[in-house]
């Protein structure tokens, strides 16, 4: 691992080899530099702004978090959205762009959320500027016909982030190769097929997800399967749990039960749903190890969570 020393220290260097009396000359000559070296990394680092320091991971987005910072209904990111009209796009029906205001950090990982059966963008639409202001760009698009299956609704998710990637009037803040999907019900359920289709993607979260398909030992993608204690359209013990329990036993995974939840209860905004999502995105698109705190030690039943599983901790 690389080392990181205190602002303005300069790391020490070996002794050069040689006999007493030897390379004086050179010596000289290297202290000359070293004294240059050091001095001009000096005035490089009082050019920095006030706090500024060579990060330990460059993908690092935002402050530093905390509990109220992730549970809070907006982050530290201003934000803007743009519209992406069905007729502008193939594979998908359209959605909304939400992303940070800023380019100051450079570009952001971006993830992208499908509704469910019968639902449109609307149903998912407060996950956007909510899980931009964090420091994603965020896709809640529409599908092509409200009544998609699972593997469509997969295929959907890979092209919205192929066009967010490559043509959207944001691909400039956007780091191709951190990408995550998300979605409800059989959205949840395309999420894993976008999963098991690309195996490149950092992130997956199903929540109360459906589909028929209820083993996914191919999935390489770290995945949070986010279920309801009260889910009568996708019971968690035929679909999220089997889900998380065919995960493979090597994969960062872990089972998210609400209480006291209901099937669309992903469809309005939700603390616990936005707490544990964020961690998951920023740890595992963002490989920012800041929010393993919210994840392991695995967090413990609440008035809000039924039931938490994982893999801890993390290998990624």
């Amino acid at each position: 691992m690389q080392q990181h020393l205190p602002s303005g220290t300069i790391p020490p260097h070996p002794s050069l080899p040689g006999r007493s009396g030897t390379f004086t000359g050179r010596s000289r000559t290297l202290t000359g530099l070293v004294t240059a070296c050091a001095a001009t990394a000096g005035l490089l680092l009082t050019g920095l702004a006030p706090g500024a320091q060579a990060a330990d991971n460059p993908y690092e987005r935002g402050p530093a978090p905390t509990n109220a910072s992730i549970e809070a209904s907006r982050g530290s990111y201003s934000t803007s959205q743009t519209s992406v009209s069905s007729l502008a796009v193939t594979g998908f029906g359209g959605g909304t762009i939400h992303y940070p205001t800023s380019t100051a950090d450079g570009t952001f990982g971006a993830v992208v959320i499908s509704p469910g059966f019968t639902a449109y963008e609307s149903s998912i639409a407060w996950l956007g500027p909510r899980l931009a202001s964090q420091g994603f760009v965020v896709f809640t698009i529409d599908t092509n016909t409200t009544l998609d299956q699972p593997d469509s609704r997969g295929r959907q998710l890979l092209a919205a982030l192929d066009y967010l990637t490559q043509r959207s009037s944001v691909r400039t803040r956007v780091d191709a190769g951190r990408l995550g999907v998300m979605g409800h019900s059989m959205g949840g359920g395309g999420s894993l097929e976008a999963a098991k289709s690309r195996t490149s993607l950092k992130a997956a979260i199903p929540l109360t997800g459906w589909n028929t398909d209820k083993t996914w030992p191919e999935l390489r993608t770290p995945t949070l399967v986010v279920g309801a204690d009260g889910d009568t359209v996708a019971p968690v013990a035929t679909h999220s749990e089997p889900f998380y329990e065919s995960l493979p036993g090597s994969l960062d995974k872990a089972y998210l039960e609400l209480r006291g939840a209901s099937h669309f209860t992903p469809n309005t905004s939700d603390t616990t749903i936005a707490k544990y999502s964020i961690s998951w995105l920023k740890r595992f698109i963002d490989n920012d190890t800041r929010y393993e705190q919210f994840l392991c030690p695995l967090p413990r039943p609440s008035l809000t969570i039924a039931e938490y599983r994982g893999t801890c901790p993390h290998t990624a």
